[in-house]
């Protein structure tokens, strides 16, 4: 085995469960050290790291941590100390995966700390709230929620075989993680939603064939701002941002927004970077009873029981333009920006339900006069639709020069 698991839990309430996994992890071949991260006192099992030397690692030491009279504050801060504890056994090679187990405030203490961790380092949470809305926990990482179906509570019939399978997992992503075979080849991210699937799959295809290692993120929020995390680590190289439909539902209220800082990260590290308007027709919801009261009378789509999209008025493209424009005038590397004019989704086509043509034309006026060309900042109208071929093969030619230009 590489090196040690990591296994997490507030063991003054979680002691048996995190001994029962530790137990098994060890009868299993692996390495591993118990982390107590309890914020009102020890547990029955002693650890290898105490909760005294998690806390010792936070900026205004180990009392600040644990002398919290406040519980939510003690478990923030208490987060806080384990995140910089990982992050430092990560740096010293010492960190092969990570396992915490955890109620709602044992998973919020723990999540954060995880989330730090590289994407691709094994980590799990087995959790009474691994289900719902688990973005708050999960956020830009590839950290694994596990049901606890019961409490974290006492061992019995239902949570040995669950938390037994937790260890199973963890044990198994680490031994085949060392057999994995790594690339070498630069690394381009790209954005997509079905609705925009040909362009991006006829650029992928494109760049592979060019030797470039491509990812390709699901434009819903999430996926902008995982590709800009890793842009801002420097694991993506280079950027064709095919898909900037987050920028409607951060605009006009969706439920798909990638934050405020949406382009920034790319910006910031100067990469090759092309990007277009994909999907800037639509604005994303739930199923259609929750979209909300003001847009019920707008033409609306069902894209499928769970989606609900809402087709953009021209003030609002203008206002998605301009928001684009302030981030983009920002840019210090070359830039361009390819804009179809033939329609920008598969619904914006002619006898497809979003095509509008005034709409658009709104967009694209309002990105040319508020984007600030220059000879490195470029706006270029082309006469095709986003999913044809010509307009995935200016893309990607643009890209090329970027590079070329660098």
């Amino acid at each position: 085995m590489p090196p040690d698991i990591y296994a997490i839990a507030t063991m003054d309430t979680k002691g048996d469960e995190l001994a029962y996994v530790v137990t098994l992890l060890r009868a299993g071949g692996g390495t591993c050290v118990t982390v107590d991260v309890s914020t009102t006192g020890g547990g029955a099992y002693p650890a290898d790291v105490t909760r005294e030397t998690v806390a010792a690692m936070h900026p205004r030491g180990a009392s600040y941590v644990l002398e919290q009279q406040d519980r939510g504050q003690a478990v923030a801060a208490m987060s806080e100390s384990l995140a910089q504890f990982l992050r430092c056994e990560h740096e010293a090679g010492r960190v092969s995966g990570a396992i915490g187990l955890g109620g709602s405030g044992g998973t919020a203490l723990i999540a954060p700390a995880l989330r730090a961790l590289p994407i691709g380092l094994p980590k799990v949470i087995v959790s009474t709230v691994a289900s719902g809305n688990t973005a708050a926990y999960i956020g830009q990482s590839d950290l694994i929620l596990m049901p606890s179906v019961v409490d974290v509570a006492g061992l019995n019939t239902v949570s040995r075989p669950i938390l037994a399978n937790a260890a199973q997992a963890i044990l198994g992503m680490v031994r085949q993680r060392t057999s994995l075979p790594t690339s070498t080849r630069p690394a381009v991210g790209l954005t997509m939603f079905g609705v925009t699937t040909p362009c991006v799959t006829a650029v992928r295809q494109s760049l592979e064939a060019d030797g470039y290692d491509c990812l390709v993120f699901h434009a819903t929020g999430t996926g902008g701002q995982t590709m800009e995390r890793l842009v801002a680590e420097g694991l993506i190289t280079g950027v064709i941002d095919v898909t900037t439909t987050e920028v409607a539902d951060e605009v006009v209220g969706g439920v798909f927004p990638a934050g405020p800082a949406r382009f920034e990260a790319i910006l910031a590290a100067r990469v090759p970077y092309v990007l277009s308007v994909g999907a800037l027709d639509m604005v994303n919801f739930g199923a259609m009873e929750t979209v909300p009261p003001q847009f019920r009378d707008r033409r609306l789509h069902v894209h499928n029981s769970q989606v609900t999209l809402l087709r953009t008025t021209p003030d609002e493209n203008r206002r998605c333009a301009r928001w684009m424009a302030d981030k983009l005038n920002r840019s210090t590397a070359l830039l361009q920006l390819l804009i179809p004019e033939r329609g920008v989704s598969m619904l914006d086509a002619p006898g497809q339900p979003f095509f509008d043509p005034k709409a658009d034309e709104a967009l694209f006026g309002e990105l040319e006069s508020a984007i600030e060309q220059t000879p490195a900042r470029k706006v270029r109208r082309l006469p095709h639709h986003i999913n044809d071929r010509e307009f995935a093969a200016a893309l990607v030619e643009a890209f090329r020069a970027a590079v070329a230009n660098r």
